[in-house]
């Protein structure tokens, strides 16, 4: 596990003004990693890290002497602690490096950016018990939970070509469903759109193939999380997913925030892992006294949605999801790099891991419309009067993550948001 150092200090500033705001979502204690360029440019994509409303470009800095962000995510666990120590003395305030980095930096709202990452491999778990209970009882309201969840974290190989960065539209996908009264099914687009709440996992230095990481050295291997939307289609989902899992009701499009927040950043806010004593407890590969002491991030998460007639009246986005990944989540990150490999699969950085629709246990914190509206059984209403089963064109989708606690600053994950087109 990461430890508290001075990059942690409640009362570290930095020259950046804006970092020093509170509330703000890059304080000097996040510093997360990205890839971005000026707006409207073909320049090619750099290494960024967030601070306050600018984003300091690495390689300016003299910091590092690469744009692979997937060669620096590569590096050791302490040689990733190294540069993050450099980089959080170099912007504290009274720094010696203020006038030279100062050139460096560039207005996060004059930016655009790409994935953080290249990412090679995504594998969607489902960690999400509250969620995965839910979602079982419409089917199997007798047997909710299959018998393997509560001992496998379990989950798919998902669609890494189809990630794309916060901002991006959304195309509503095509594909076959079946109507409770046909015998045949139809090609059309799809009337179930919906959204998953989720937090990515993103590997830094990867393991050789027939090498299973073991559960103490997990931590070692991730790099940071990132917020995740799976975006899913319900009704080709329900057609589709016996005998092998989702496919195409899932592989159209996935949203991830722009930002990485390190491993080394989350840590005050860390908690422990521990299981009901009557659910099974987990087999010794997945089991570890530093998973158990702190394995858990204690990530609070909200989902917002503005329609496109709340857009055009110039109203405010509204909440519909308000919870916790600790609430929610049955199986550690950790817990989920080793389960991975024990078969002897070598992850590479850069590979993303999503964690599953993180629902909590009350109907607010439902992490999907699946949830929200009862498989689509009742709808919810909006403050303008407007009504939603599952998702229609215009429709933008926010999703806002944060970390906060006493004796620490808050440090936010940013957004990952997607406009639905038709």
């Amino acid at each position: 596990m990461y430890a508290i150092d001075a990059t942690h200090d409640p009362k570290r500033r930095s020259w950046v003004e804006s970092a020093n705001v509170p509330g703000a979502d890059y304080p000097i204690q996040n510093l997360p990693f990205g890839r971005f360029r000026p707006a409207g440019s073909a320049q090619a994509y750099r290494i960024g890290v967030a601070i306050g409303d600018q984003v300091l470009d690495l390689r300016a800095a003299g910091l590092i002497d690469t744009d692979d962000m997937n060669a620096l995510m590569n590096a050791s666990a302490a040689e990733r602690v190294h540069l993050r120590t450099k980089i959080s003395d170099g912007l504290a305030a009274h720094s010696a490096s203020q006038a030279a980095w100062q050139r460096a930096l560039h207005p996060q709202s004059a930016c655009e950016y790409t994935l953080p990452c290249r990412v090679g491999d995504y594998t969607d778990f489902y960690t999400g018990i509250h969620h995965a209970t839910t979602v079982g009882k419409l089917f199997r309201p007798d047997n909710p939970l299959m018998p393997s969840y509560k001992w496998v974290p379990i989950g798919y190989h998902g669609r890494a070509s189809s990630l794309v960065v916060s901002g991006t539209a959304v195309k509503r996908p095509n594909g076959q469903t079946l109507a409770p009264d046909a015998k045949a099914p139809v090609l059309g687009p799809s009337m179930r759109l919906d959204y998953e709440l989720e937090l990515g996992y993103y590997i830094g230095r990867g393991n050789a193939q027939g090498h299973p990481i073991s559960i103490d050295d997990a931590e070692a291997h991730l790099f940071g999380v990132g917020l995740f939307n799976d975006w899913s289609a319900r009704d080709l989902q329900a057609w589709e997913y016996q005998p092998l899992g989702p496919f195409l009701s899932k592989n159209f499009s996935s949203t991830v925030a722009p930002w990485i927040i390190t491993m080394e950043a989350l840590a005050p806010f860390r908690a422990a892992f521990t299981r009901a004593k009557d659910d099974p407890q987990p087999l010794p590969y997945l089991d570890g006294s530093k998973n158990r002491e702190q394995g858990q991030l204690d990530i609070q998460l909200e989902v917002l949605i503005q329609t496109e007639r709340m857009r055009e009246a110039g109203e405010a986005p509204v909440r519909l999801t308000l919870g916790s990944a600790h609430d929610a989540a049955y199986w550690t990150a950790a817990q989920l790099v080793a389960h991975h490999t024990v078969n002897g699969c070598n992850l590479q950085p850069g590979d993303l891991l999503g964690s599953g629709t993180l629902s909590g246990p009350t109907k607010d914190s439902a992490g999907s419309l699946l949830e929200l509206t009862s498989g689509g059984k009742t709808t919810i209403r909006l403050p303008n009067g407007e009504t939603r089963g599952f998702l229609e064109n215009g429709d933008t989708l926010i999703l806002r993550g944060w970390c906060e606690r006493d004796g620490a600053v808050r440090i936010g994950l940013g957004e990952a948001v997607g406009t639905i087109q038709g």
